[in-house]
């Protein structure tokens, strides 16, 4: 038994170690090229921002640590701009948009994924339609509207075209027609009308959708600069991201408050996608079924 043993272990000591695939090899690497690819504009962002009043800014190869870090440049933000009334008006904005898009395109989503009516697939394909439109192409047709409307320099004309978005649409529509129909079919026998089958029965099964919506909604609300530009015009009104642009001046630009604004700017969508990551990745591993 002894020597069976040694014998053993000379085997798996002249077979060394394991030899990693090529395959997985390569798997990493692109991982670590898409890491730094989406996560490297972050890093310099924060490091400009956390940069001395003397370190270069552009040296070659950059420095992304900082030699004397500093937080002045936040503090110089919160002086010359009112941050604070500015990230008001972006989260009424972003509460509008998210409200919006929960309600209307999950009501949309389920009609046209469980719904049967007249005209339901040329529905569909308008939706697809405005998807495929590019927004700055119908900025002017938004604008007047939203004029015409009497909304032009208010929060509400800022979030009244992003209230109902066709990508979240097609989302929730994906979602309920994913389900399987033996759900309706029991509330329907148990004598559950539309909106019991909508409320009770479907809803309950796409909340992890729901708040991939939720969180779609609120980044692109939050981060839309060009449409706030646009509708607002008296710097009480402005959004957040409108409001960092006065940090640029005629003659003078400081990367590292640009930067600094930049991460404050940051700050608030980290914390909403933090608190709901766990429902947000469960809905899209699940595709609209509870697992």
């Amino acid at each position: 038994m002894p020597r069976s043993s040694g014998s053993g272990a000379g085997r798996g000591a002249a077979r060394g170690p394991r030899r990693v695939p090529s395959g997985a090899v390569a798997r990493y690497a692109v991982l670590v090229l898409m890491a730094l690819l989406l996560a490297g504009p972050l890093l310099w962002q924060l490091s400009l921002s956390l940069k001395g009043a003397g370190e270069p800014l552009y040296e070659r190869p950059p420095s992304v640590i900082p030699e004397h870090p500093t937080f002045e440049h936040f503090g110089t933000v919160l002086d010359r701009i009112p941050v604070p009334h500015y990230l008001l008006n972006s989260l009424l904005v972003a509460v509008m948009a998210v409200t919006g898009n929960v309600v209307g395109a999950t009501c949309a989503g389920y009609a046209l994924g469980k719904l049967r009516f007249r005209g339901r697939a040329a529905v569909t394909a308008l939706v697809v339609a405005a998807l495929l439109v590019p927004a700055e192409t119908v900025l002017i047709s938004q604008f007047l509207t939203v004029r015409a409307a009497g909304l032009a320099d208010t929060l509400l004309g800022v979030a009244l075209p992003t209230l109902v978005a066709a990508l979240n649409v097609l989302l929730m529509r994906n979602a309920f027609a994913s389900l399987p129909p033996e759900f309706e079919e029991a509330a329907v026998i148990d004598g559950a009308n539309a909106w019991q089958r909508f409320i009770r029965v479907s809803v309950p099964q796409v909340k992890g959708v729901i708040t991939v919506v939720a969180v779609f909604a609120f980044v692109g609300s939050w981060n839309d600069f060009l449409w706030p530009l646009i509708v607002l015009s008296s710097e009480d009104n402005y959004t957040l991201t409108v409001g960092l642009n006065r940090l640029r001046g005629t003659f003078y630009d400081d990367p590292r408050l640009i930067a600094a604004g930049t991460v404050i700017a940051l700050i608030p969508i980290i914390a909403f996608f933090a608190a709901l990551q766990r429902y947000f990745f469960r809905g899209l591993e699940s595709g609209g079924l509870k697992g």
